[in-house]
């Protein structure tokens, strides 16, 4: 008996601090991301690129807050010229960076991670991709329109100076 409570004593000793602390909440940098909520319908145009080929894109995603309300969660389907396919996003906040993540995912095997800031009605995402034995350093802007309808260009550069639209677009909120 001696044996188990010595370690019980030993980790209600060590974790009676972190419980008497308060939970975490959300902040305002995560109800920012709170525009993202709800059913999205976008439609837009690839341009060829070494991202994949050209053709016009479309598709929906629904967007709701995981427990806590630190994520949102996003799945949807998609239409493209790589063909039709189901994706995913987790929306977040890092405090530490001071920069909001975005991780996508879909069943065409992408994936990525992505940090951004936004700035008035303006979000900028910035990230590389490998492409072709190199790398190529990519950008989205989504800009909002209205509560209900944001627009979104993604741009390539090959050295951060000079950008190339290679994918643009419209979303729109369906319902409220």
């Amino acid at each position: 008996m001696k044996r188990f409570v010595a370690p019980a004593l030993a980790l209600g000793v060590l974790t009676a601090p972190a419980l008497a602390q308060e939970a975490p909440k959300p902040g305002p940098e995560h109800a920012r991301i709170a525009y993202f909520a709800g059913t999205w319908q976008f439609e837009g145009e690839a341009k060829a690129s070494p991202m994949g080929p050209a053709g016009k894109l479309s598709g929906t995603d629904t967007c709701a807050w995981f427990t806590g309300g630190f994520h949102l969660i996003c799945e949807g389907d998609m239409t493209g010229p790589r063909g039709a396919g189901k994706g995913g996003s987790i929306w977040g906040y890092d405090a530490a960076q001071q920069r909001y993540t975005y991780f996508g995912y879909n069943s065409l095997g992408d994936g990525f991670y992505v940090l951004g800031n936004v700035a008035g009605n303006v979000w900028t995402w910035n990230t590389e991709f490998p492409v072709e034995g190199g790398t190529i350093q990519a950008r989205v802007t989504l800009t909002e329109q209205s509560p209900t309808a944001y627009t979104y260009k993604f741009e390539t550069s090959p050295d951060g100076t000079n950008w190339t639209v290679i994918e643009d677009g419209r979303a729109t909120k369906r319902g409220r």
